[in-house]
């Protein structure tokens, strides 16, 4: 069983998603709770696999959702979270992903009635996978996907090894010794995939975590990347 804490500070949203998970199958709702400290005391008082969070819960109902994920990626860093959010807005997206992809998703708060979608983001994540909801992605990725044809088309087989480990949250020392390169070569195969992925001008973080959603976009699922 896929053991999960569900926290948002509405009760009505609360009750749903225990509703929704409880009609499948190898999940276990182990705590709820309504602001970010119980949240935090949730995780260390059950040890979930899976954390389901709002965005936006007290005490300042601005990113709470967020702050919690990169508290745990310190100390949990094999906690999966799902963030739910109603806000489309790609920079919530890219403040999730800033420490690494893995273990990650952000759904809109749209999907939550579908028991499908929302099963499969609890489960990959808890498997160290990313999932990006669609209508993110399609905002990420339009402006570099005109024609038709996807932006990571001009990558070679070697470019494409080093995004994949890129969208694990890798570091470019980590990628070397994975894919058995110097650093020196990960430092140039990284150069030219940011520039064919018409990144070379972001901050280092930005364009790691843009070229992963790119990625992320790309794949059999569009949307899923299972990582672990």
């Amino acid at each position: 069983m896929t053991r999960v804490i569900v926290a948002d500070d509405s009760f009505i949203v609360r009750e749903g998603v225990l509703e929704i998970l409880g009609a499948g199958s190898g999940i276990q709702v182990v705590g709820t709770c309504g602001d970010l400290d119980a949240l935090l005391a949730g995780v260390e008082a059950e040890r979930p696999d899976v954390v389901i969070t709002d965005i936006r819960m007290p005490p300042s109902n601005t990113d709470e959702g967020i702050q919690a994920a990169a508290e745990l990626r310190k100390t949990h860093p094999r906690l999966g979270v799902v963030v739910l959010s109603q806000y489309s807005d790609p920079g919530f997206v890219l403040a999730l992903l800033e420490s690494g992809s893995d273990g990650r998703a952000y759904l809109l708060k749209e999907r939550v009635h579908d028991l499908v979608q929302l099963t499969s983001a609890v489960e990959t994540v808890a498997a160290g996978g990313s999932v990006i909801d669609p209508k993110i992605v399609e905002v990420l990725v339009a402006a570099r996907a005109r024609g038709g044809s996807s932006p990571l088309a001009e990558l070679t087989e070697r470019e494409r090894d080093v995004l994949r480990e890129i969208a694990q949250g890798k570091s470019n020392i980590a990628i070397a010794e994975s894919l058995r390169l110097s650093k020196r070569a990960v430092e140039k195969h990284t150069h030219s995939i940011f520039t064919k992925l018409g990144l070379a001008n972001a901050e280092e973080v930005s364009r790691r975590v843009k070229a992963t959603l790119l990625f992320l976009a790309d794949g059999q699922e569009t949307t899923t990347h299972r990582g672990k």
